[in-house]
């Protein structure tokens, strides 16, 4: 699975998007477990567009890792787009009690590297 997480992020990287969500649908196939995978494919999808598969790997990641800020934060934005602004608020409030740095970054559909 690391090989193919590892040619998604170059796919995302590089702004081949959808080579990137096969990537990374490659790496969920071999381990359903893999979390960044899940979190990196919810980026590719906000990016895309699919806010709807976004906040739907946003929540698998979540479930998966309930620590994972990132994950809120980035769920957040999907949310505020959609014009849910409490649910993008409680999500940000969140990642923000995870890591406190995070909001203050700026960082959000950057993709992760496997922890």
């Amino acid at each position: 699975p690391q090989s193919h997480f590892n040619h998604g992020n170059e796919e995302y990287t590089s702004g081949n998007y959808q080579g990137a969500v096969e990537a990374y649908d490659k790496v969920i196939q071999l381990d359903p477990q893999f979390v960044d995978a899940y979190y990196n494919r919810g980026s590719v999808k906000h990016a895309l567009g699919d806010t709807k598969g976004a906040i739907t790997d946003y929540d698998k990641t979540i479930e998966l890792d309930p620590q994972h800020a990132p994950a809120y934060y980035n769920r957040g934005s999907v949310k505020h787009v959609l014009g849910d602004t409490k649910g993008a608020e409680e999500d940000f409030a969140k990642a923000a009690e995870l890591d406190p740095n995070l909001n203050a970054t700026g960082q959000t559909r950057k993709p992760r590297r496997r922890r």
